[in-house]
């Protein structure tokens, strides 16, 4: 009896599987961005300064480092759809308290539970999305569901903070959750069941701690994309001090740089799965030679667009092949390692952010923290082609029968 799915079908499924993680990750990137745009209406409306309105945006943080590794380690028995489900419940549930949040307090709690399922969303969703098409094509599924966050800077958080702004900062939560709600809809009819094996628990998915090559992958993370965020974090002064551009045109700055990354994020995918660890490298170099010259090119209209193009792409073209790297190396504890990608990432923006603010600090102009960002983009290149060689070494010391060579 011949199967009465085709091929086009399954494609279609497939397609609609991955527009439903998209399509969440849309909504997270659009939650975790739109607050940095409304911090004046925020203060006011629970009667706080715009300072202390910033510490909403390190509990949203906060959320996102405590939460990835913790859900999936603790649901590693439950069924990875059943997980998305439920962390997309969470996500709709933080975003509505956010909404009615009446108090700083209440604001706060409301904002670390929204950030609680980002990165497993993501981690998860990445394992589930390269488990739905051949092993020659996990790192473009995988660039499939990390896109939504660039296109929600290009579209969801302009369009989110001019809705804020005018209506009231309370909109904007109401209508992501109503997109995580969407989100929970799409994933409950399209993604397919994930049966969890036997072997998979808590215990297997900690064993991807014990891996040398985990902790390798994410410092290449958190250094790699520590420099871009060293540059990313001071764009606003930047471009009107250096490129000569008003606080207005600023939308159409960073828009443009939602546009670098959505086409660095889908090329890489492509390039990760025609060679992973190449493609790896070759995006550190293309971040540092950015990063380097980003300095001189921010100085006229023409190349600082250019250049926050350019920044854009070059560094998304590390996410689909660095999320795969991690996926590859953790072997039973890919839900962990993956989602502690996200984590790792938080952690490099604030890193870099610290280190570009020292470097303003002592006194050096804007064209300063890029520069610093180079150096740890280098670095960032030095552990990944350390990583490489570990993995020749120990390929060297396999017998071809696949048997270890016993080594004194």
């Amino acid at each position: 009896m011949t199967s009465s799915v085709t091929p086009d079908t399954r494609y279609r499924h497939v397609g609609l599987a991955l527009f439903a993680l998209a399509t969440g990750g849309f909504a997270i990137g659009t939650t975790e961005f739109v607050t940095m745009g409304l911090l004046p209406q925020i203060a006011e409306g629970v009667d706080i300064s715009i300072p202390t309105a910033g510490q909403v945006i390190s509990a949203y943080a906060v959320g996102v480092v405590v939460g990835a590794p913790v859900i999936a380690a603790l649901g590693a028995r439950t069924g990875r759809k059943r997980l998305l489900l439920g962390l997309m419940g969470v996500f709709v549930l933080g975003n509505v308290l956010s909404a009615v949040a009446g108090s700083y307090e209440m604001l706060m709690a409301a904002r670390f539970l929204s950030g609680l399922p980002h990165g497993a969303f993501f981690g998860i969703g990445a394992v589930v999305s390269a488990s739905l098409v051949p092993a020659n094509r996990r790192a473009w599924a995988v660039s499939m569901i990390m896109v939504g966050l660039p296109i929600a800077n290009i579209v969801g958080v302009p369009a989110s903070t001019l809705l804020g702004q005018r209506f009231g900062w309370q909109l904007p939560f109401v209508l992501v959750g109503v997109l995580g709600l969407l989100t929970l809809v799409a994933v409950w009819f399209w993604v397919a069941p994930q049966p969890v094996g036997s072997e998979v628990n808590v215990r297997s998915e900690l064993s991807a701690l014990a891996r040398p090559q985990v902790w390798m992958a994410l410092l290449v993370g958190m250094v790699g994309f520590g420099g871009m965020f060293a540059t990313y974090t001071f764009i606003t002064p930047t471009m009107t001090e250096l490129a000569g551009f008003s606080e207005g045109a600023v939308t159409i700055v960073l828009a443009v740089f939602g546009v670098g990354m959505t086409g660095g994020t889908l090329v890489g995918g492509r390039l990760a799965d025609r060679a992973l660890m190449p493609s790896l490298y070759g995006g550190l170099v293309a971040i540092t030679i950015m990063l380097t010259t980003f300095g001189w090119l921010a100085h006229t209209r023409p190349t600082a667009l250019l250049a926050v193009f350019l920044l854009g792409f070059s560094s998304s073209l590390l996410i689909p092949a660095l999320q795969t790297r991690l996926m590859d190396v953790a072997h039973e504890g890919q839900s962990l390692a993956a989602s502690l990608n996200h984590s790792t990432l938080n952690i490099a923006n604030a890193l870099g952010a610290w280190l570009g603010s020292l470097v303003l600090a002592a006194g050096y102009g804007y064209e300063w923290p890029s520069r610093l960002g180079a150096g740890l983009a280098i670095l960032g290149l030095l552990l990944a082609i350390t990583s490489g060689l570990m993995d020749r070494r120990t390929a060297r010391l396999v017998t071809p029968s696949g048997e270890n060579q016993v080594v004194s």
